[in-house]
């Protein structure tokens, strides 16, 4: 289901909305928002950098969302908002362009609910949607087609789950809480015994808990814990495949990008960052605050506050310096070959 586009907004308006200043012409109306690039003259857009004036020389925005040191760049466009920041006054015009999709409270027919679970007043369960005994959906939640909430589930309030996502049995969700299609909440772990000749599953009876306004990405796998819990922290934004493993515990505010895969039992302080394409070792802690660059392989502690990148992972500039020297490894060969050839001689 698509976002309806609200009603057109004035230059006056928006300077409005935002607290900005309004400079140029003041006649422009638009009804949608677009990169600079794209935009029409019934576009929005927005200039927060130097690095993309030249394409703001050249667009046909009708309003511009520009900084205060911006505002008089070259350009065609000549109604320009003057604000702090664009990206937040962005933030906040969206939803005033595009509405949230609308849909009706209520149980599809061809959902089936157990009896004995619980749906919220105002809650929505769409076509095919499969919620099992004991489990509970909170008010106003929106569990999307197909998906499968497991038994003795439990899902805040104002919770959306979109199409096609399972939440295995030991999982719970606090309030507003987003899971993009694809994902899986509270499947077991990897964890094995080799015994008797053979790799003996090790059960797991632990939960999968996921705090309130925490966004998971499509595809991603969260593991329930084995006789532990797996714990995400309120506020946590986590991207499309990436895969929690079981008893890790991930704290308040963080973000995990891309493809970060984070091993059994460690466990991501509040506010770390951890770029794409990350691996995190098992048993290990990435304290609060600290940044992790795109493929860091960790395989130690990471302490709070600091940034570390690159395999093994390592503070940043370290692993910037180790890189250089490698690139510089080639040349030095060449040149050592060239010496030793001249000797030989």
């Amino acid at each position: 289901m698509t976002a309806a586009a609200s009603p057109a907004m004035t230059a006056a308006e928006v300077a409005a909305a935002v607290g900005g200043t309004l400079a140029g012409t003041h006649t422009a109306i638009v009804d949608g928002i677009a990169p600079l690039d794209r935009a029409t003259a019934r576009d929005l857009s927005f200039l927060a950098t130097a690095k993309y004036a030249s394409l703001f020389e050249q667009s046909r925005a009708g309003i511009v969302l520009v900084t205060a040191e911006l505002e008089s760049a070259p350009g065609a466009c000549t109604t320009r908002v003057v604000v702090k920041s664009p990206h937040d006054a962005l933030l906040s015009l969206i939803p005033r362009f595009y509405r949230a999709p609308v849909r009706d409270a209520g149980v599809h027919p061809t959902a089936i609910v157990a009896k004995s679970a619980r749906i919220g007043a105002g809650a929505t369960v769409e076509a095919y949607a499969v919620i099992n005994d004991g489990a509970e959906v909170g008010d106003r939640a929106w569990v999307g087609s197909h998906s499968v909430v497991g038994a003795g589930v439990k899902i805040g309030a104002d919770v959306r789950l979109l199409p096609h996502v399972t939440l295995y049995p030991g999982a719970i969700l606090g309030d507003r809480v987003t899971v993009h299609s694809g994902a899986r909440i509270g499947s077991d772990g990897f964890g094995y015994v080799f015994r008797g000749g053979a790799h003996e599953k090790i059960p797991h009876v632990g939960r999968c808990l996921v705090g309130n306004d925490v966004e998971i990405g499509a595809n991603s796998a969260i593991d329930r814990g084995s006789i532990d819990d797996t714990v995400i922290g309120d506020g946590t934004k986590i991207d499309n495949l990436v895969h929690i493993g079981h008893n890790v515990r991930v704290g308040r505010l963080c973000l995990l990008m891309a493809q970060v895969g984070v091993a059994g039992s460690s466990r991501v302080e509040d506010g770390a960052i951890l770029a794409g394409q990350v691996g995190i070792a098992g048993h290990l802690t990435v304290g609060a605050g600290a940044r992790l660059a795109a493929q860091a392989g960790v395989i130690s502690d990471v302490p709070a506050g600091e940034t570390w990148g690159g395999y093994p992972a390592r503070p940043h500039r370290e692993s910037l310096k180790a890189s250089a020297a490698l690139f510089k490894l080639s040349s030095m060969m060449k040149r050592l070959e060239a010496l030793l050839d001249r000797e030989s001689k």
